[in-house]
């Protein structure tokens, strides 16, 4: 899993729910340029992307993914869920969104979606 976020404290928190759910973590990235970067080199199964990721946001970053890589598994975990950014999600390919307050639940949002593709 490539987890893509800002705040580094969201980052860290990430990092030690997924830790503790036994999830193998590939990288961390700050931007979009260091995301796909990464993306690139690792070839995750999953990425974790924020909706708000200066300079750009996690939509343009899933958009270039998805261009080279129609089938990844992308979950969009933001603060701002809501039917406009779920119905933007769906336009651009995103698989799921994920609600930041619902963070105990991406491991098990990610195994479901893993084991479907």
């Amino acid at each position: 899993m490539l987890i893509a976020d800002d705040e580094p404290d969201i980052r860290a928190l990430m990092v030690q729910v997924l830790r503790t759910a036994d999830v193998e973590i590939v990288g961390e990235a700050a931007d979009a340029e260091q995301t796909i970067a990464l993306w690139r080199t690792h070839r995750p199964d999953v990425v974790v992307l924020d909706h708000k990721m200066p300079p750009t946001s996690g939509f343009d970053v899933a958009k270039e993914i998805l261009t080279e890589h129609p089938d990844q598994v992308i979950v969009l975990f933001t603060a701002f869920v809501d039917a406009d950014v779920r119905a933007k999600a769906k336009q651009v390919g995103i698989t799921v969104c994920v609600s930041k307050d619902r963070v105990f639940d991406i491991p098990d949002v990610m195994r479901e979606h893993v084991n479907r593709a």
